[in-house]
């Protein structure tokens, strides 16, 4: 069963978004990252960066940068913030959900996908499943905790 099947099931409105990954992933760095200097960002590789090193947005908690949960602590933060309307993005597609009436999501819902961001429509909190969870991540953090 894909995501948005998956999804509906759970009686969620799934609106798809084409076209708003960059969008989403600048204001995610904007809400979560605005506190590091252009030369931070570079030195975590926040974004792709010329030579074929792949930048990711959740290297902001890898290392360190800002505060976060991780894996079983990440996932019941996330099953216990309220979620009314989320947006769900990729890192590496710009291919978007709205999620409206999404009370009823957690962490298990995502499990099956990789470099995915759900995050609350004030981008106030955010959960990260990576294509490394078991070794970084899944990691869940609040826009007012940094390091």
């Amino acid at each position: 069963m894909d995501l948005i099947d998956l999804l509906q099931n759970k009686k969620v409105s799934v609106r798809k978004i084409p076209e708003w990954g960059k969008y989403l992933r600048n204001q995610w760095e904007y809400h979560f990252a605005n506190h590091l200097s252009h030369e931070e960002k570079k030195a975590i590789y926040l974004h792709d960066v010329d030579g074929g090193a792949c930048g990711y947005l959740w290297h902001l908690f890898s290392y360190k940068k800002r505060d976060c949960l991780t894996e079983d602590e990440a996932e019941t933060a996330f099953h216990n913030v309220p979620k009314n309307s989320c947006y769900v993005f990729y890192q590496h597609l710009d291919y978007a959900l709205i999620l409206e009436n999404a009370s009823m999501i957690n962490a298990e819902d995502f499990a099956n996908e990789t470099d995915i961001y759900v995050v609350d429509k004030e981008f106030t909190w955010t959960y990260v499943v990576t294509h490394e969870t078991g070794w970084c991540g899944p990691y869940f953090s609040r826009k007012d905790c940094r390091n």
